[in-house]
């Protein structure tokens, strides 16, 4: 029993530690998602062009940061239109470039961190981008789109066919702070809460399980500490195969990440760790779902090379540099709840997170929830047929004012 209030302590801690940074990163995403429709997403994804992959960088950046919704939202783009490579692109960084993501990073492991994931990231797209224009024949990408076309449900289906964007004319302000933009932004904020919770709880138990009760030991022999050049070249091959085995995603597998660093995995292990939350099991049986099985292998294999390459220029770049932490500084928090700076940033942040499920809950939010699983959209339309708080197609109605 001693054991199990110990793990659950640790969870508790790192809970504490990270309650402000996830609201104020959620509400950013929500105000950003709430004046930018997803019809204007698809229209500029159109190629694989340098330019337009770093459009597809920059919106994925804005988007949900759930993986099972952003692996959901890139085949709904790719349906409506967006080239494959740019889809991919967005599906990337809508969970590795998100300011909720780099946020977290810096509290638990340091500023360092931040800058590696938001380093790595767009070296691991243009990777992708190459590996695809190698790789990826006609024939497996019209495979792919026949397989898309059919439609299969995946995970997070209703919450990536919604958009909640603002309607009409104005300003981004101006349609911000206007009574819709209030009510967009709470129902993006709810919905992109919902759409996480369930991962980050079990990756909040899971790091807290692994804290009290793997020995540093364990880690310090599978990582090869002491060994610094292989660990190096260990730690980005390994990371990925851990987060797969984890079967945590999107933010959750960062506090898992925390006790691996402190066990003695590399930096640029940490870094392909995190980015490998679009490879775990569930999520590589949606890719078969939704494009085939010889596109989810692919999928799979170029991430895969991605990641473990993008890990290792993270690691000597930054090595070089001189900014990697000192891993003996390393430690998982444990100090819980005290009246420190975290303690005033969580009740004020709370606070805001209250008035926005206020919101949420008096215009129609609680509806939009139920929806959260529904079907896929029904791809094809290249217009705007989305309507505000609604899958795309459905016309029922908008936002309560």
């Amino acid at each position: 029993m001693h054991a199990v209030l110990h793990a659950l302590s640790i969870t508790g801690s790192m809970t504490w530690e990270i309650t402000w940074a996830l609201i104020l990163g959620f509400a950013l995403s929500a105000v950003v998602q709430a004046v930018v429709r997803k019809s204007t997403v698809v229209s500029l994804l159109g190629d694989d062009r340098p330019r337009t992959l770093a459009v597809a960088a920059g919106l994925g950046a804005a988007s949900s940061s759930c993986s099972y919704a952003a692996v959901a939202l890139a085949r709904s783009l790719f349906r409506k239109g967006a080239n494959f490579t740019a889809a991919m692109a967005f599906e990337i960084a809508s969970t590795n470039l998100v300011v909720e993501l780099g946020v977290i990073l810096a509290l638990l492991m340091g500023w360092q961190f931040t800058a590696a994931e938001f380093v790595g990231g767009p070296i691991m797209i243009v990777l992708l981008a190459v590996l695809f224009r190698l790789f990826l024949r006609d024939g497996l990408l019209r495979a792919a789109r026949e397989q898309a076309e059919r439609g299969l449900a995946g995970s997070m289906e209703g919450h990536a066919a919604m958009d909640m964007s603002v309607h009409g004319e104005g300003s981004f302000v101006r349609r911000l702070f206007s009574r819709d933009g209030f009510t967009a932004t709470s129902h993006v904020f709810v919905m992109e809460w919902a759409a996480i919770v369930r991962d980050l709880i079990v990756g909040l138990l899971i790091a807290g399980a692994i804290a009290a009760w793997v020995p540093d030991s364990f880690w310090r022999t599978f990582f090869f500490d002491g060994h610094p050049l292989a660990a190096k070249l260990w730690g980005p091959i390994v990371g990925p195969l851990v987060a797969m085995a984890s079967f945590v995603c999107s933010i959750g597998n960062v506090p898992l990440a925390v006790v691996l660093w402190k066990g003695g995995i590399s930096f640029g292990g940490v870094v392909a760790f995190i980015f490998a939350d679009l490879l775990i099991l569930p999520i590589l049986n949606i890719y078969r779902k939704y494009y085939g099985a010889r596109t989810a292998a692919f999928l799979l294999g170029t991430f895969y090379v991605a990641m473990v390459v993008a890990g290792y220029i993270v690691e000597f770049t930054f090595g070089g540099l001189g900014l990697i932490p000192d891993q003996a500084d390393a430690k998982v928090p444990m100090e819980g709840v005290s009246w420190n700076y975290t303690t005033w940033l969580n009740i004020a942040f709370l606070v805001l997170a209250a008035a926005l499920l206020v919101r949420f809950w008096r215009t129609g939010g609680p509806s939009m929830l139920r929806m959260m699983g529904g079907a896929p959209d029904p791809g094809h339309d290249h217009t705007d047929h989305a309507t505000r708080g609604h899958p795309a197609g459905d016309t029922s109605g908008g936002h309560d004012r």
